[in-house]
């Protein structure tokens, strides 16, 4: 008997995979490649929504963790995925240069955002009115990072690569069958998969498509990540990651063509060189409308959980949110209320 089977293998999962391997618990990680969304992330960390000048839940608490997470695993992994970059917020009036400073003024926000107004020009950029900083803030390499801990999981013979068959899953007294193996725990980590699972397919999920380009611009010389209505990202040797879109609607992974005609207009936006795309892709985040995780314990199966939801902010809430879960079954912690599954039901229930 293992400790944990873990369905899914984003960045939900490896975060659980690797707490659970840090206190030497047994684990078997099983995914399909069908859920994306982790691997084409922009992979940005930013402790404050810039569109409402409002802190992050939980912000300072998610990046200390973070910080040692990831560069854990750069050595564990001998690769580099965490790269720290200031992000800037360009400003298109004088009311927004206002705003930024009212809301540094902030306790919950004046770690985050600096007093100093960036005047710095890039080549490539027209920015009359300067920029604004956020501090504590980078970006991950996901799909570096997920396929390197895939590799780490595939030669130590804990990675098995196929389609969970929920009909298989068998509930026993001291934990749960999976055709010929048996667990303690089973952690569904599976992303927008979550809807055809059908322990927790009640819960309110839902699905918010992102589109992002990697363009290719000579001209355009910038060392730190630029946010207006998207990011600009610089990958090195003149290419830069561009997003993203938002559509509650479409729920496919197929990149489009009014995604491409809109990233290309808010490109044009802010900068003013050529550029040329050179990948375009698309990917299903998991998302819920209270903007919070989704963790926790099946009401029915004490040996059936879940990590999920963890939308446009995955590389931040990813360790937090892997550790709740894990300190909350081993050492019974009690999950925070806002993430806690149990928040969806009934009243009376919970």
């Amino acid at each position: 008997m293992i400790d944990y089977l873990i369905v899914g293998s984003g960045l939900a999962g490896v975060s659980f995979a690797e707490f659970a391997l840090r206190s030497d618990k047994s684990i078997l990680v099983l995914d399909n490649n069908s859920q994306n969304s982790s691997k084409i992330a922009g992979g940005l960390y930013n402790p404050v929504i810039l569109k409402r000048f409002s802190e992050v839940w939980k912000a300072q608490e998610q990046l200390v963790l973070m910080n040692e997470f990831y560069t854990f695993l750069e050595k564990k992994l001998n690769c580099k995925v965490d790269f720290k970059r200031p992000i800037l917020r360009k400003f298109c009036s004088i009311e927004e240069q206002n705003n930024w400073f009212a809301a540094s003024d902030k306790a919950a926000l004046a770690p985050f955002l600096s007093t100093q107004l960036i005047s710095k020009k890039y080549l490539g950029i027209d920015s009359p009115y300067g920029y604004g900083e956020v501090l504590q803030t980078g970006y991950v390499d996901t799909a570096l990072l997920l396929n390197k801990y895939r590799e780490y999981l595939k030669q130590n013979n804990l990675f098995l690569e196929e389609s969970f068959d929920y009909d298989a899953l068998k509930i026993e007294s001291d934990g749960i069958r999976y055709k010929d193996l048996k667990a303690r725990h089973i952690i569904f980590a599976e992303g927008f998969g979550m809807h055809a699972n059908p322990y927790f397919n009640h819960l309110p999920l839902d699905g918010t498509k992102g589109e992002l380009f990697i363009i290719k611009a000579p001209e355009l010389d910038l060392d730190v990540i630029v946010n207006t209505s998207v990011f600009i990202l610089p990958l090195g040797n003149d290419l830069f990651k561009v997003g993203a879109t938002y559509n509650w609607k479409d729920k496919t992974d197929l990149p489009t063509e009014d995604g491409k005609t809109e990233l290309i207009e808010r490109i044009k936006e802010i900068i003013t060189c050529d550029f040329a795309i050179v990948e375009h892709f698309a990917g299903v985040r998991p998302t819920v409308k209270d903007r919070r995780p989704l963790v926790g314990t099946h009401q029915k199966y004490e040996s059936i959980h879940i990590l999920n939801g963890l939308g446009t902010r995955g590389v931040m809430l990813g360790p937090a949110m892997a550790k709740a879960l894990f300190d909350n079954i081993e050492y019974q912690i009690p999950l925070n209320a806002a993430i806690d599954i149990n928040r969806f039901l009934p009243k009376g229930k919970k």
